[in-house]
């Protein structure tokens, strides 16, 4: 698990204007372009830690019916965001990669212009 949280991370730097930092007020490590967050990695209620990303809603409702360790974003929309539960999670960290670069697009197409410009988009 810690392994496929330092993967994410790592991966997540390499986006053009992307961050990720410990975020004391969600005590969670956050992703971030621009100010908005695209992913984070932190706990759920019950304490099973979690990556919570954001996909189109058609794709979310089918990874959920397909795979029971993916469900509706933790402190999210619930249509646009989905959280793996790292202790249940059979993916791997290619297919974690790859929600997580999916995530980032789609929160960089909804940047305005201006900034997207600065990202070389």
């Amino acid at each position: 698990m810690e392994k496929l949280k330092e993967a994410l991370k790592k991966e997540a730097e390499t986006f053009p204007g992307a961050s990720v930092y410990y975020r004391e007020s969600w005590d969670c490590d956050y992703f971030d372009i621009a100010g908005k967050f695209f992913a984070m990695l932190g706990e759920n209620k019950e304490g099973d830690e979690i990556f919570t990303f954001k996909g189109e809603p058609e794709e979310n409702e089918l990874l959920r019916e397909q795979y029971s360790f993916i469900v509706p974003g933790y402190y999210a929309n619930k249509t646009h965001w989905n959280s793996i539960i790292l202790k249940d999670n059979t993916f791997n960290e290619a297919q974690c990669a790859a929600l997580l670069k999916k995530s980032y697009e789609l929160v960089v197409a909804k940047l305005p212009k201006k900034v997207r410009e600065t990202l070389g988009e």
